[in-house]
């Protein structure tokens, strides 16, 4: 699609609610643990294979089936995709054993994550150079709201009907979305070049060892992915210390919706310039939220002003790193995504491991320091990246 032409905003936002609604597949298993590990006779500690099968299944579709998107017609793959994603709903929301439901966990988290970042390829690659920022910003915020409202939804679903008909509604969500997409995608922008499979994927190694930008963006993703995981993966403890339920703490994450609304703006800034900018601000508010995140254990508003604050900021760092990687007219989109997903990835398995560790040895507040320490690192490697940036003349 030409530079000088604007997207639609019908298939900007039509982009946003098929990430939002395709990446809701990887999230809707962790409120229904319970009632999955009575039926299908788990353990407490062997429900967690449930969420293991999901996101194993995510990193398969970052390794093997995004890139597909640098090699593949990008339309073509992104309707095969949900195609298969349907079939795959409709089937887990039937498993009738353990290795069915576990497999169907895989597959939903295999080709949920693959539409995700798919989509967001397909829509930087479609929008113009002038608005690629806006768009992937928007884009990304439903990837948020998605992600946030997944979890309540499914819980809402499976109070009232059962954890079955959140799968069986879900693919009919699909099923409707494909309608959509069949008609609104548009033609993707031909391959300058075709890679073989095996050239596409070793190719990904040469650019984590050569992009700088990927480089450097990706680090901050990891930094900063790593403070929202020691965050959000020990929130509950001092939560349920004071009486809060398992769903008034998943509720918390509701709030995070405000930070998805100030995504796209994040992007705009980076189409006019500002990437820098935005980076230090955002870095900076990721930094001080963990002063009231610090009040979990005491008072509720600080709280909710924390996780309003590390929200905008960890997306305004997101949307801005995603622009900044797809600026250039590119057919890589597709394994760009995928390897800087890899960081992210990364950073949210060391920022889990971190947060119970660091609540284990002394509670709450060395969690936050935990947090704020990670912080100051991202902020210092951000600072120190400025001067070879000016050098070259180029936002890193």
């Amino acid at each position: 699609m030409s530079s000088s032409i604007s997207l639609p905003k019908p298939l900007v936002w039509l982009f946003a609610a098929a990430s939002g609604l395709s990446v809701a597949n990887v999230y809707y298993a962790q409120p229904l643990l319970d009632v999955l590990a009575r039926e299908f006779g788990l353990t407490q500690s062997n429900s967690g294979l449930v969420i293991t099968a999901t996101q194993l299944g995510c990193a398969l579709a970052l390794l093997l089936l995004v890139p597909l998107g640098d090699m593949l017609n990008r339309r073509r793959l992104m309707l095969a995709q949900l195609a298969l994603l349907c079939l795959a709903l409709g089937a887990l929301s039937g498993a009738a054993s353990t290795a069915a439901l576990l497999a169907g966990m895989l597959a939903a988290g295999l080709l949920g994550t693959a539409m995700t970042q798919g989509l967001i390829a397909y829509a930087a690659s479609a929008a113009g150079a002038h608005e690629r920022g806006r768009v992937v910003g928007t884009a990304q915020a439903g990837v948020v709201v998605g992600l946030l409202l997944a979890r309540t939804l499914s819980g809402l679903v499976a109070q009232w009907a059962s954890w079955r008909t959140v799968y069986l509604l879900s693919a009919a969500l699909s099923l409707a979305l494909l309608m959509l997409l069949w008609h609104m995608l548009p033609p993707p922008a031909p391959l300058q070049k075709r890679l073989a499979y095996g050239t596409l994927l070793t190719s990904m190694l040469s650019m984590l060892r050569h992009n700088r930008v990927l480089q450097v963006r990706g680090m901050l993703a990891m930094l900063m992915f790593a403070a929202f995981s020691i965050f959000w993966s020990a929130l509950v403890f001092p939560l349920t210390a004071q009486g809060y339920g398992h769903a008034a703490v998943g509720a918390f994450g509701l709030v995070g919706v405000i930070g998805a609304l100030g995504a796209a703006r994040a992007g705009a800034l980076a189409d006019r310039g500002r990437a820098q900018w935005t980076t230090g601000a955002a870095l900076l508010l990721l930094l001080a939220s963990w002063l009231p995140l610090s009040f979990a254990g005491s008072a509720l508003w600080p709280l909710v002003i924390g996780i309003i604050a590390l929200d905008l900021a960890g997306q305004a760092i997101h949307v801005t790193n995603q622009s900044l990687i797809f600026r250039d007219e590119s057919d890589a989109h597709s394994r760009l995504v995928a390897c800087y997903m890899l960081f992210y990835a990364v950073g949210s398995a060391l920022g889990a491991i971190a947060a119970t560790s660091a609540y284990a040895f002394a509670g709450w507040q060395a969690v936050c320091a935990l947090g704020a320490a990670v912080s100051v690192v991202a902020l210092v490697f951000w600072w120190g990246t400025l001067e070879h940036a000016n050098r070259a003349g180029v936002e890193p």
